[in-house]
């Protein structure tokens, strides 16, 4: 299934129908009174979270959406029928703008949140509502008013517990792998990985979290290149990092230049992505040139305060008592602090 976690679409509720003007004619009423009925509501259009769907690819396919019409009333003061709602399934952690004017209308976290995206029309009110004592045979009914018409803006922020951050090429997608049941594809050349994956890693019955695979982020990120913009989104709603490292030397980086990079690219993008606990882990250890440089670049990062952990995401080396010690911190963060908010960022973009 292919991923698309941004998409437009004009979402139209229905009309209301017209009132109606008729007079009862039965037999002994030769001069009944008005009888025509109210005309119905529109539908609304109402998005609703399905939470076994992970993209918007749906939207690519269906660029506008209807809810039904409310129909017209009759006459012996018959109502008519409010027009069909319009659900349509968005994935959780979508945020819908009103693509106009910019507006939040909604942010759909939980897997029960619905929101009516456009109201259908009221119904116009039949003649009989407008018989007086002066006027006992009135000859006009409302029409019905129009349902709303909107364009939608649709941006998808994945639901995961902790990210994978890190430059392309620095094992992220193999790691993932090796702890859950993710596919993504995995090659020796960067940008392998063009979309975030999520997996589920469990480390006990009491400790489960979804764990997401964020594409490389490279200098510049924040402003669109390497596509980073995009994917740096989905980080807001982690409340924990694993910042994965190269320390190999066969890339031609310096580790450390590479951890500098990714934090201001986070920090540029949006403050409160900074300011997340992060787990910084040495990958490649499996490697003679990576274990003869762990020494040196942990000692560097401990001048800063940073504690610096080893894995081989490729053999399994450190890789379980990582994941314990990742579901450790996620568990306190998740009992001591807030639900994560990415209000900044709403507020950031237009």
């Amino acid at each position: 299934m292919k991923f698309i976690d941004e998409a437009e679409v004009r979402v139209s509720a229905g009309d209301g129908g017209r009132g109606c003007v008729a007079f009862l004619r039965e037999k002994y009423k030769p001069h009944g009174g008005p009888s025509g009925g109210d005309g119905g509501d529109g539908g609304d259009v109402v998005l609703v979270v399905d939470p076994g769907l992970t993209t918007l690819l749906d939207f690519k396919f269906q660029p506008h959406v209807r809810a039904g019409r409310g129909e017209h009333g009759r006459g012996k003061q018959q109502y008519g029928k409010r027009g069909s709602d319009r659900e349509v399934r968005v994935p959780p952690g979508t945020i819908v703008h009103d693509a106009d004017t910019g507006e939040l209308i909604a942010d759909l976290q939980d897997s029960t949140a619905r929101c009516i995206a456009a109201r259908g029309g009221r119904g116009g009110r039949g003649n009989m509502h407008f018989a007086t004592s002066t006027n006992q045979v009135p000859r006009y009914a409302q029409p019905g008013t129009p349902g709303e018409q909107r364009r939608l803006r649709l941006e998808l922020h994945l639901m995961a517990d902790v990210g994978l951050i890190g430059y392309p090429n620095v094992g992220k997608s193999t790691l993932i792998t090796t702890v859950s049941a993710a596919r993504p594809r995995i090659a020796d050349y960067p940008f392998t990985t063009l979309v975030p994956h999520l997996g589920v890693v469990r480390i006990d019955d009491d400790c489960s979290f979804v764990l997401a695979d964020i594409p490389g982020l490279i200098a510049g990120a924040h402003r669109g290149l390497g596509l980073g913009d995009r994917f740096l989104r989905h980080v807001s709603r982690t409340r924990l990092l694993i910042h994965v490292l190269d320390i190999s030397g066969l890339n031609g980086r310096d580790p450390l230049a590479d951890f500098d990079v990714i934090n201001h690219e986070l920090t540029s993008f949006d403050a409160s992505l900074g300011e997340k606990p992060q787990i910084v882990v040495a990958n490649k250890v499996d490697l003679a040139e990576a274990r003869e440089r762990f020494a040196s670049v942990r000692a560097r990062l401990a001048e800063r305060g940073i504690e610096l952990r080893s894995i081989s995401a490729a053999t399994g080396e450190g890789v379980s008592a990582l994941m314990r010690e990742v579901g450790r911190q996620w568990l306190a963060l998740r009992t001591t602090s807030a639900p994560p908010d990415d209000q900044a960022f709403r507020e950031a973009v237009p």
